[in-house]
């Protein structure tokens, strides 16, 4: 009986932190660019984690490490070879080659805090 309730509470817990981390407040619609546009880091999430940037020009993201965990210290941009430290209570400009009409996922190094740079 103790193994059953070990194994509930196990897999309740293992949803929990799914819909944390790759569910909860996600902004479908996401923000459009703008040079005043900075990405929030913090709990556990990019605010917004959406964000769609004109096609074929140069960007500079800023993001705003609110979150002192070490997940949070790097934005990486696997897709473009692309990674920035990101100092606490700063804000880090990270500047991006022009892009072509597509999907570009940034996350943190352990893949947890997940966003998506959408070029139109």
């Amino acid at each position: 009986m103790i193994g059953i309730l070990v194994n509930v509470a196990g897999l309740l817990l293992i949803a929990v932190i799914v819909w944390w981390f790759w569910i909860a407040g996600r902004n479908v619609s996401g923000e459009h660019y703008q040079e005043s546009l900075v990405i929030q880091v913090k709990d556990g999430v990019y605010e917004p984690d959406r964000v769609e940037v004109p096609a074929g020009q140069e960007i500079t993201l800023q993001f705003q490490r609110e979150d002192p965990s070490p997940c949070a210290e790097y934005v990486v941009f696997d897709d473009l070879d692309i990674s920035a430290q990101l100092g606490v209570h700063t804000t880090t400009n990270v500047r991006l080659p022009e892009l072509e009409k597509g999907e570009y996922p940034f996350t943190c190094q352990m893949k947890m805090y997940r966003g998506l740079l959408v070029a139109v």
